[in-house]
């Protein structure tokens, strides 16, 4: 099948008739993003250009020249001399965030102000906020954002309510890290694997986005871990203690050159949990780094290495919760229900610039991962491996005076999961219950093109086809070996996507999309724990139909963000849980999903001279209307139900100060209205409202050795509430208690070696 993907535009000329030529890359320093749109003007003439979207420009100019200038909104304008043919520019983000801040959402690398759709982002100044031992409180002010914390490293992620059914990890959301998907060999997303102050950067792409990142409904997050900073290399130790039995100690070793840069990182995470049977241990090695032999291509790697155990307390019923929020399951504590995982990350990508037109980013990964997992109804042992890669080309030309960007692509990749389930006795193997093998091939192909339109339009189209299939061949169950193989296909399904943003001024913009997405059955869901092979389940099919605006105002001291969004999703996939505590799942017809998102900010001062050097105030917010549509179980008709495990109101606010001294202070509020916790929506989990706080003190000593001691609190109203919830829980269980009030300090010390 073949579409057609072609924008005609008019862009006023600004290139001159040149005798001579520079050639260039601008990039952002920090992210080491190529950077789109940046001006780039000789100093003292009219002549100028722009670069792309893989941040390249030629600049041509009729007589000598021994100085350029080069700006981007939000980022620090730089005169730079003129030394040869090609200047590799790094260009420095403004201390705010604006709207204009580049993101690399839809493959894009646009300024976010042109982008469109809802993207929620969250810059390592952001992550800071926070404690760093968890990306929870971080990623829950994003409006429509929702993690939760089940138990202690037991995460799930919703996204405009989509992706709370998994069991365990994270599924119906793709995640890429440094560029590479994040996978396990089940369909699941391993994000406790991850330890949060390894992140530097987070983009959340809201809502289908299967044009260029294939199944799934939910949407995208992308993560970059942190990168050593441009010139310096540098050394650093951080303990941290905290409540609860936190401990944390960290060691990082980085170096950053012009033509790449390197990281090692050791994280060890230990903690002792709120709740009996809550404990976790984590120990996490990255290696990550880059290299620029040349100016045309960039080599990119990590390696991530982690050993994560941790302990599960089980569900309480609403009396337990009410009358000791702190205890476990009994039946958990019997059987020592844990997960224990050892998992290993590997992801190596290669950018190439052909030329002006033509440029390629292409990657490769693999994933290793053992699991040894005690659970209430068996015993797990698990060895996963997945293989995958992905590429994109991107073409720009021009037709006349008119600019059109294409990209083509796919990403394709096999998982094998070797899965033995035996007899739980108190935490030990027992006999054999069955013996699976389960293969997994999936793959997607994309093609988009996006352009800058007269009259301050830009417009987006693109489109992916997905396709995936299991094999499932049972070698032994309790009576019989070699039993034989059962598959499961699903069909290429198309999912298309289009977009447009106006710009209303320099400062403001609007933007739609309509989108659509397929997220097929993980294998957790077509194969639970009790060995049973789900022919039945569907795969789900959304559209969704989005309008927001975005932009500054008042000398860009306010910056807002708002979104209206309608999504339909077909083939619902609902989870349920036995008596014998197994999860299982099922289609429920159809789900309308209406929201109204806004992110408000408004910066106070932003002086480095004056004592308070900073002082920003914001709030972000999330109205749902979720419900299901032609869902029956049995005899029970639950249409225009509340959608299970979804709150119809969140708002986050906070305030964050700064002083010349070094001092500052990161205060953050969070109330959420009570949600549903079953679709027949007669129990619900309270509404709360918590506030934490972090204080610090940052100082640079003898000029190379900066030092930073800070301290916080977490839930300071020390709010009882359910942050992770079991979704119609067997038994009415489906309370699982946030921790009460607790505090934590900690000291990090940095020696820094410049180079010129």
């Amino acid at each position: 099948m073949k579409y057609s993907l072609f924008f005609l535009l008019l862009l006023l000329p600004f290139l001159t008739l040149a005798q001579g030529q520079l050639q260039g890359k601008i990039t952002d320093a920090q992210t080491r993003q190529p950077l789109a749109g940046a001006a780039i003007g000789i100093m003292g003439a009219a002549t100028g250009t722009l670069s792309d979207a893989n941040g390249n420009f030629t600049l041509g100019f009729s007589g000598p020249t021994d100085s350029i200038l080069v700006s981007l909104v939000g980022y620090k304008t730089q005169r730079l001399p003129v030394s040869g043919n090609f200047l590799q520019i790094w260009l420095e983000p403004l201390t705010r965030t604006l709207p204009e801040v580049v993101v690399r959402g839809y493959e894009t690398n646009q300024p976010l102000l042109k982008t469109a759709g809802s993207i929620g982002l969250l810059t390592l100044r952001e992550l800071q906020r926070f404690n760093e031992n968890s990306l929870v409180p971080a990623l829950n002010t994003l409006p429509g954002v929702r993690m939760e914390e089940r138990a202690t490293a037991s995460y799930r992620i919703s996204i405009r309510g989509s992706s709370l059914r998994a069991p365990f990890g994270v599924r119906n959301v793709k995640i890429y890290l440094n560029d590479i998907p994040l996978v396990e060999a089940n369909g699941t997303l391993p994000l406790n694997l991850i330890d949060a102050a390894t992140i530097g950067r987070v983009e959340v792409l809201k809502g289908p986005a299967g044009s260029v990142y294939g199944a799934g409904t939910g949407g995208t997050i992308l993560l970059e871990t942190v990168k050593p900073e441009l010139n310096e290399s540098s050394v650093s130790l951080q303990g941290m203690a905290g409540s609860l039995g936190l401990q944390k100690y960290v060691v990082t070793a980085s170096a950053g050159m012009e033509k790449g840069g390197l990281l090692v990182r050791y994280d060890k995470q230990i903690l002792d949990g709120y709740r009996e049977q809550s404990a976790m241990n984590r120990e996490v090695v990255l290696l990550s780094g880059n290299l620029r032999p040349t100016e045309k291509q960039t080599f990119s790697f990590h390696t991530y290495y982690s050993k994560l155990y941790y302990e599960l307390p089980g569900a309480l019923t609403n009396e337990q919760f009410n009358e000791n929020p702190r205890q476990a399951r009994e039946l958990n504590k019997d059987q020592h229900a844990s997960i224990n995982l050892n998992g290993l990350n590997i992801g190596l990508s290669h950018q190439y610039t052909f030329n002006q037109n033509w440029s390629n980013s292409t990657s490769v990964f693999g994933v290793f991962s053992f699991l040894d997992h005690p659970f209430t109804t068996d015993y797990e042992r698990n060895t996963n491996q997945a293989f995958g890669g992905r590429t994109k080309t991107t073409y720009q030309t021009s037709f006349g005076s008119i600019n059109t960007r294409f990209s083509l692509g796919g990403e394709a990749q096999r998982s094998f999961v070797n899965s033995r389930h035996y007899q739980n006795q108190k935490g030990a193997a027992g006999n054999l219950n069955f013996d699976d093998e389960v293969t997994a091939q999936q793959g997607f192909v994309f093609a988009q093109t996006d352009a800058d339109l007269p009259w301050e339009f830009t417009a987006t189209l693109g489109g992916s086809v997905s396709a995936l299939q299991y094999e499932l061949n049972r070698l032994s169950d309790v009576t019989q070996t070699n039993i034989g193989k059962q598959e499961r296909s699903f069909e290429p399904q198309f999912s298309p996507r289009i977009a447009l943003v106006k710009l209303l001024s320099e400062k403001v913009a609007m933007h739609g999309s309509i989108s659509s997405g397929f997220s097929p059955p993980t294998e957790a869901e077509i194969r639970p724990s009790d060995g049973s092979f789900n022919t039945r389940l569907q795969p789900e099919r959304g559209t969704n139909y989005e309008l927001g605006f975005r932009g500054s105002a008042l000398k860009d001291k306010l910056v807002f963000d708002v979104a209206g969004f309608w999504f339909l999703l077909q083939e619902t996939i609902v989870s349920r849980t036995t008596g014998n505590g197994t999860v299982v799942f099922q289609n429920a017809g159809a789900t309308k999903q209406q929201g109204l998102e806004t992110s408000l900010s408004y910066e106070i001062l932003n002086d480095k001279n004056r004592a308070v050097s900073g002082l920003k105030i914001w709030s972000n917010a999330a109205l749902n209307h979720f419900r299901f549509q032609n869902y029956k179980q049995n005899d029970t008709d639950y249409s225009d139900n509340k959608l299970a495990g979804t709150p119809a109101q969140t708002v986050t606010a906070g305030l964050d100060l700064e002083t010349r001294a070094g001092f500052y202070l990161h205060i953050t509020t969070n109330f959420t209205s009570e949600i549903p916790l079953n679709d027949a929506n007669t129990v619900y989990a309270d509404s709360y409202f918590v506030a934490g706080a972090r204080t610090g003190f940052r100082k640079t000593i003898f000029q190379q050795l900066q030092a930073e001691i800070y301290g916080g609190v977490e839930n300071a109203t020390d709010k009882k509430y359910s942050l992770g919830n079991d979704l119609n829980g067997f038994g009415n269980r489906y309370f699982n208690a946030a921790p009460g009030r607790n505090f934590y300090g900690g000291l990090q010390l940095q020696w820094v070696f410049k180079s010129n």
